[in-house]
């Protein structure tokens, strides 16, 4: 019988934290973007990096940081992880150019790729002793994102407006040493020999990072220009090589094989099509708020409030008994197609735009269809692989959001200078531009439901989630059990 841990409560407060702070990493900088902007020098292209740098990092790590966690021992690469992150964000806090605090933002994603993996691999030992604790720690540690996000949005504001951007970053500097001095209440979890493969991690990560600069840097220097051809050229050859290496190395991040688990694929694609669309709206929807509304910090924060907390509400009430009536395929297609209608909404923002008008409504349509759509699409990606190969799979699916998110704000990033986006102080020609964006995030959403529809299969089980006597909800949570474990 596995031991139980008296202090297991305790210790998932430690990784509930830990999810906490590396969701609210994402979030906490958006409203403070425009401050950094003017402050360190960013151009309006460029500006992306302060979000890119850390999810190239972090997405481009993950499977690393998983086989970490698993050789030399999950409590001892969480505690690394929290090192590094809070390195990285003294580096950020305190940059005073734009490229020291692009690498800061990287070494926090570095940091966070340690984390997230070894935390999972805590709670799973807390906890397998007993299934009902499980589903009730798995619920709580995934609360803890919704909340970050919603808590990022909140404090970036409040420390924009009333003391200044750097403290967005120096937050985590006392709640990561706090971090740090709990981590005694987390189990030892023994290390064992193998293999890294440290050339394919950075393979996988140094493509990722160079097909993202490649498309950022294409509207100046031109998408046929000899710079972007060869730029993109050697984002292919490098993962090209991740590839390779993944067939020929004795311990491989992501045996390839698992591609063939049913349901994996079109799931992943659904999620790298989510994060393309999801992230670029939360972007530039707070450059609209700041540099066309002239919203301050705490006021753009504010308005995105209503937006969070009813994503919070929804990921963690609504969608789990929706899941257990209708099954993950249909919710997720029906929540790309919602956040495709909110988008295209928000694509009809005007120069003289009002929040109540043009942000408010579409906004919470927006969230609505991301919380329908975001759990069952980690769940459909999980729910068909072998017990063995469910941590990997989670990573997959992990790594694929974040890399499209990547992709997707890089690339929108372009449509939107392309049509006006860079022309800082005029109004239409901003306004054009990110009504472009948000018009072409309305398509990858829907390409996305498109491409759900036609290429899950209906009858595995990421395709539906079975109610059962104890009603749909129960069963939603029967079914992330099995998916977890």
């Amino acid at each position: 019988m596995p031991t139980i841990n008296p202090h297991r409560w305790w210790a998932l407060a430690v990784l509930a934290a830990a999810q906490f702070m590396v969701i609210m990493d994402t979030s906490i900088i958006g409203v403070a973007l425009p401050e950094m902007q003017r402050d360190l020098g960013f151009s309006q292209g460029d500006l992306q990096w302060v979000f890119n740098a850390y999810v190239v990092a972090f997405g481009g790590l993950l499977l690393l940081g998983g086989r970490l966690s698993d050789l030399l021992g999950a409590r001892r690469v969480f505690t690394a992880g929290w090192a590094v992150l809070i390195a990285g964000s003294v580096v950020a806090a305190a940059a005073h150019t734009a490229w020291v605090e692009i690498a800061g933002r990287a070494v926090q994603g570095v940091g966070a790729a340690l984390i997230a993996p070894a935390a999972m691999t805590l709670l799973m030992v807390l906890f397998s002793h007993d299934p009902k604790e499980l589903g009730k720690a798995l619920a709580l540690y995934g609360a803890a994102a919704p909340v970050g996000g919603t808590a990022g949005v909140f404090l970036g504001g409040v420390f924009t407006e009333w003391l200044s951007w750097p403290w967005v970053f120096v937050i985590y500097v006392p709640i990561g040493l706090a971090t740090l001095a709990a981590t005694k209440l987390l189990p030892e979890v023994g290390s064992r020999r193998g293999a890294i493969d440290v050339l394919g991690a950075a393979a996988v990560t140094a493509g990722l990072a160079l097909a993202v600069f490649a498309v950022v840097r294409a509207p100046e220097a031109g998408w046929g220009s000899t710079a972007t051809v060869l730029q993109l050229a050697g984002a292919a050859a490098l993962l090209a090589l991740f590839l390779a290496l993944q067939r020929t190395v004795r311990a491989p991040l992501m045996p390839l094989g698992i591609w063939r688990t049913p349901g994996l694929a079109p799931a992943n694609v659904a999620m790298a099509l989510l994060g393309a669309a999801w992230v670029p709206m939360w972007y530039f929807l707070n450059l609209y708020l700041q540099q066309v509304l002239d919203y301050g910090a705490f006021a753009s924060g504010a308005a995105l409030l209503p937006m969070t907390l009813l994503l919070m509400v929804f990921m963690t009430t609504v969608t789990a008994r929706l899941l257990g009536r209708f099954g993950a395929k249909k919710l997720l297609v029906g929540g790309l197609l919602t956040l495709a209608a909110g988008l295209l909404w928000l694509s009809a923002v005007e120069p003289a735009g009002s929040f109540l008008v043009d942000v408010l409504p579409a906004s919470l349509v927006a969230a609505v269809g991301m919380s329908l759509a975001y759990i069952p699409g980690l769940m459909s990606a999980m729910a068909n692989a072998p017990q063995e190969q469910a941590g990997l799979a989670s990573g997959i699916v992990s790594t694929t959001y974040q890399v499209g998110s990547a992709l997707g704000l890089a690339a929108l990033t372009a449509v939107a200078a392309s049509q006006g986006a860079g022309r800082l102080g005029d109004l239409p020609a901003l306004t054009n531009g990110f009504s472009a964006a948000f018009a072409g995030a309305a398509g990858i959403a829907g390409a996305g439901a498109l491409l759900t529809a036609l290429l899950m299969d209906r009858g595995s089980r990421g395709g539906r989630v079975a109610a059962t006597a104890d009603g749909p909800a129960k069963g939603a949570e029967r079914e992330g059990r099995e998916v977890a474990a």
